[in-house]
């Protein structure tokens, strides 16, 4: 992946919920027109709480995306990400298969530990302690893995058990296996050890660190750094000129139920910011290139794009900043 499209919300389109889904269809088809290669979206039931929470709609990750699959024809498909404790991981196995043979080997299988109390308080699921998540997360990634190259497997952990496990029909294409999260102690070393792609969701700023963690992890393992590939989860607010720029973020922050008049203070702008990409094309263009080069280089990103919900061509919005930075071609 170099420049992923993730989408976290259904609220704030502008559409009834019977054209919620087209409008979803038409941003990934704009995506992939613009030259993005992969499209996610999140596995969760209930909208997070800082986006609203479960008063906003929410689409079933799985199910949407094999419905996208019918209406794209390039773009790699998946959550950004799964959480281990919501579908016991053969199943989960069968669901990505299913989804790579519907979308012509286009899966990317996206899993982490979970984090969500709240929605599994109310799904009835188990939120076993952060350390048993970990656990779990290793042996689904390793009964995921054994059903990508076609099973029988065979598996008898601590929290998960399969017996004679086979997958007919195989994927079209392995799905690459990509764990999310930044956590130094858990998430990169597992990650590094285990996976084809990790997604850090943590400031810019902090990207560095992160691979100096991931660098020492894959030494640590024997693996290249060529073996795994590495984006970032940031937001991207980006136009032509500054003005325009400014005028998105504060049309951003008002559909927030925030006063763009808050933008005004360094403080706020820059805490709001930490984990965004914010400026002109050119600007856009230097600060993503900034991170995909030099010793910390990280090799693309999944941006979302929060000025644009109600914009279904949004990502076409925003491809020239892109293209500049060289993550698309155009």
């Amino acid at each position: 992946m170099r420049a992923a499209l993730q989408m976290p919300t259904f609220h704030g389109l502008g559409v009834p919920d019977e054209d919620r889904f087209d409008h979803v269809a038409l941003t990934a088809q704009s995506a992939e027109r613009a030259g993005f290669d992969t499209v996610f979206v999140m596995d969760h039931l209930y909208q997070l709480t800082f986006l609203g929470g479960a008063a906003q709609p929410m689409l079933e990750g799985y199910s949407l995306l094999s419905a996208l699959a019918g209406r794209t024809e390039r773009v790699n498909l998946g959550t950004l990400v799964t959480g281990v404790t919501y579908r016991n991981p053969a199943h989960l196995g069968k669901i990505v298969t299913t989804l790579d043979v519907v979308s012509r080997g286009r899966a990317i299988c996206g899993i982490g530990a979970a984090w969500y109390e709240e929605e599994h308080r109310a799904f009835g699921w188990d939120f076993p302690p952060l350390a048993t998540r970990f656990e779990m997360l290793d042996e689904a990634i390793t009964i995921l893995r054994g059903m990508f190259d076609g099973g029988p497997v065979d598996f008898d952990g601590r929290h998960f058990r399969t017996e004679g496990l086979v997958n007919v029909p195989a994927p079209l294409r392995r799905p690459p296996v990509l764990v999310g999260g930044s956590g130094e102690r858990r998430t990169i070393p597992l990650a590094a050890a285990r996976a084809d792609a990790v997604n850090f969701n943590c400031t810019v700023d902090e990207v560095p660190r992160k691979m100096e963690v991931l660098h020492r992890s894959l030494e640590a393992v024997g693996r290249d750094r060529d073996d795994i590939n590495v984006t970032l989860l940031v937001s991207m607010v980006t136009a032509e000129s500054s003005t325009e720029v400014n005028e998105l973020l504060r049309r951003m922050v008002s559909g927030r139920g925030m006063d763009p008049a808050m933008l005004d203070d360094p403080g706020f702008r820059s805490g709001l910011t930490a984990r965004m990409i914010v400026g002109t094309w050119e600007e856009v263009a230097e600060r993503v290139g900034s991170l995909v080069s030099g010793p910390s280089a990280i090799d693309g990103c999944s941006f979302m794009l929060p000025a644009h919900v109600a914009d279904a061509t949004g990502p076409e919005a925003v491809v020239e900043a892109l293209r500049r930075a060289g993550v698309v071609d155009r």
